[in-house]
């Protein structure tokens, strides 16, 4: 056969494209979700506004009382300077946690072993109650000469000064494994690519790591720093009078129990309130360059839905 007369095969004709169509996805859990949501809301202001036990007038008179506002100054204190304070003992427990020396390492794991295991409470009396085991305070070497100086441990420990010491006690180790997990989080090539140019390890430290580990350690430093705003109602074991040691003194007089603990659950949302409003700016003030915006997110998220369907 000639070349010719080869036969030529038939080329099959292209099927038409084949179209997809993406049926959206009907989210029943949604749905179910929204009206038991929706009941229990009903279920809840139903109870508030409904139910004359709650004695709202009561609440309305107390609020803005000013023994109750004493009570309130009292709380934002203690939390603002043990606040402080418990920011500074968390770095020096995690400092001691990632040092080189063994020595400091064990000192900053025994530190956090016994302050986790021991309830904030009995730290609290165990602090108030020093004088009891150490009537005097002294500086100096213990058995060998006079002490450099000494002090009356029950002048000074006041019921002030001990919810302090307490409650920066407690959150130095809570601080300190924040502090610690944030530091960690950052890739350990940031910090060799750091020394590698001649930075010395506190220079990396605080011009590498830490403005990346920042952006981690906000959220649950903030969170840890809102529970220690309700923690300080534990200061009542020692005859502090903040916000709820308060308004239990008062209920204690005028037998309205439920009124006037509603008054410091109002102080309480009040005030935790502004502090998540103010960890979600920080939060998004140390996100920027991380945080994907919400249009480019859509469109991802809208196809793997309409895939999924």
């Amino acid at each position: 056969m000639t070349s010719s007369q080869t036969a030529v095969a038939p080329t099959p004709t292209s099927a038409p494209p084949r179209t997809r169509t993406f049926v959206p996805r009907r989210h029943v859990d949604r749905w179910i979700a929204g009206v038991i949501f929706a009941f229990v809301a009903y279920v809840v202001v139903d109870l508030l506004v409904t139910n004359p036990r709650w004695q709202w007038e009561v609440v309305g008179q107390y609020l803005f009382s000013p023994d109750v506002i004493a009570g309130l100054g009292k709380t934002v204190l203690l939390t603002v300077v043990s606040g402080i304070t418990g920011l500074l003992m968390g770095g020096i427990v995690a400092w001691f946690r990632m040092s080189a020396n063994p020595v400091l390492r064990w000192a900053g794991a025994i530190y956090i072993w016994v302050i986790r295991a021991i309830p904030a409470l009995v730290i609290l009396l165990f602090i108030f109650f020093a004088a009891a085991l150490v009537p005097i305070f002294s500086i100096g070497i213990p058995h060998l000469g006079r002490p450099l100086i000494s002090f009356d441990t029950n002048a000074l420990i006041s019921q002030f000064t001990a919810a302090i010491a307490g409650l920066t006690i407690i959150q130095g180790a809570y601080v300190g494994e924040i502090y610690r997990g944030g530091i960690l989080s950052v890739d350990r090539g940031q910090y060799d690519a750091a020394t590698a140019i001649g930075m010395s390890r506190t220079k990396a430290m605080f011009r590498i790591i830490l403005p990346q580990a920042v952006r981690v350690i906000i959220p649950p430093l903030g969170n840890e720093l809102i529970t220690l705003f309700k923690n300080t109602s534990l200061v009542f074991v020692i005859g502090y009078t903040e916000l709820l040691t308060t308004v239990q003194l008062i209920y204690s007089q005028t037998y309205q129990t439920i009124p006037l603990l509603v008054v410091a659950c109002v102080w309480y949302l009040v005030i935790t309130s502004l502090g998540m409003v103010g960890q979600h700016f920080l939060e998004k003030r140390f996100a920027r360059g991380q945080r994907t915006t919400a249009k480019a997110r859509r469109p991802r998220t809208q196809l793997a839905e309409e895939a999924m369907g």
